[in-house]
């Protein structure tokens, strides 16, 4: 794999418009969003090549301007947010600092990259599969996905609706905590009573040992569940078919008239895509539900907070073989489809390593309670 810079615009391109809570912080944004007067790429020439240059921004970026962020450049992105790897075949990989051997996470690689090189203090993304926190976690950053629609989507490329969120990455719990208080909206205030630790099945227990002592720092009642490999297996099967049809209603037409030139790897999930029927989003629907189902057990119906590993390990290696990478994307998606299914929000954080490099955790709380999620851990940086 080639290696590139992360970004795709010159720096110190937007001024703040307004002064507030993120004064002075440099704010990198995923080549999905609209910013007024440049090109919306979304990682691939010919989307760059067949949509006009934006005539408003993102009412997301201009919220984050008007409360003192100044705008430095927007970054790369896997084709069209359809990865989790941050690979790019058209732009190349941006390196990942924390491990300059490894992947450094899709599909806001670039945004994860910037915030890890301390070239921004917020990286701007989405996250509909994960691609917040698989870059959050190979890259030992702090990143948030938001519940499902608490967050416009207007003004930016979406991949799949039905699971699209905006989220953004940082190096420290304060800043993460600092844009929630800009972009979340008001929201019930509550307090957990524990945490569910998900081991899945077949890992290593040592991981879960320092996940489990670190979480005792910071709450009481903390438990260990087994996360089954039906239960992976399932999750991801169901999310891929979700995401799947959504993905297929949002771009088919579009990826039909135009014949665009894409990964191989993606190619082969759109075109995978495109003979999902409504037989199968039927039967993933009704799989989808039991899923959340066995998560509100876990979380005793609303009263716990869930945490498992954002990845099943450090980040995958750039010569890591195809065929390799496809059958790891099926376990990491096993672990990230859990919130997307439940369209919860999920706090990623950087408390483990693995073979020397970062490995992320991510704590899940019910739907519509991000700010309670991240009360809970507002004191977790260091």
């Amino acid at each position: 794999m080639t290696t590139s810079s992360f970004w795709v615009t010159p720096r110190s391109i937007r001024p703040p418009t307004g002064s507030g809570p993120l004064d002075y912080q440099r704010l990198a944004v995923k080549d999905l969003f609209d910013v007024k007067g440049l090109p919306t790429g979304a990682g691939n020439p010919d989307w760059l090549a067949t949509h006009p240059v934006p005539q408003s921004s993102s009412p997301v970026i201009a919220t984050l301007l008007n409360a003192g962020c100044h705008l430095t450049g927007k970054t790369l992105t896997d084709e069209l947010a359809y990865s989790l790897n941050g690979a790019n075949i058209h732009y190349g990989t941006p390196t990942n600092p924390s491990a300059p051997d490894r992947l450094p996470g899709g599909s806001s690689s670039g945004s994860a990259v910037a915030v890890a090189r301390g070239e921004a203090d917020i990286g701007l993304g989405t996250d509909t599969g994960g691609s917040i926190r698989v870059p959050a976690s190979y890259c030992g950053l702090y990143g948030l996905r938001p519940s499902w629609g608490a967050i416009s989507t207007a003004g930016m490329v979406r991949l799949a609706p039905r699971f699209d969120t905006v989220g953004w990455l940082t190096r420290d719990m304060k800043t993460l905590a600092a844009v929630a208080d800009v972009l979340l909206p008001a929201q019930a205030d509550v307090t957990f009573s524990g945490v569910t630790v998900l081991r899945p099945e077949g890992m290593p227990a040592g991981a879960f040992d320092r996940i489990t002592s670190r979480l005792t720092r910071h709450v009481e009642n903390v438990s260990v569940e087994t996360l089954p490999l039906s239960v992976v297996k399932s999750a991801s099967a169901t999310f891929r078919i979700l995401q799947g049809r959504s993905l297929w209603r949002e771009h088919g037409d579009w990826i039909t008239r135009t014949r665009p030139t894409f990964a191989p790897d993606i190619q082969a999930r759109f075109d995978w895509s495109a003979e999902l029927d409504a037989t199968a989003e039927a039967e993933a629907e009704h799989q989808r539900l039991a899923i959340i189902r066995r998560l509100i057990r876990w979380n005793d119906g609303g009263r716990r907070l869930i945490c498992l590993p954002s990845a099943p390990g450090a980040a995958p290696r750039l010569t890591t073989p195809a065929e390799s990478l496809a059958d790891y994307r099926e376990r990491l998606m096993g672990m990230t489809a859990l919130g997307g299914l439940w369209g919860a929000p999920v706090l990623a954080q950087p408390w483990l390593e693995d073979d020397g490099c970062p490995w992320g955790v991510s704590m899940l709380a019910p739907p519509g309670h991000d700010r309670a999620l991240l009360a809970a851990f507002e004191e977790t940086t260091g």
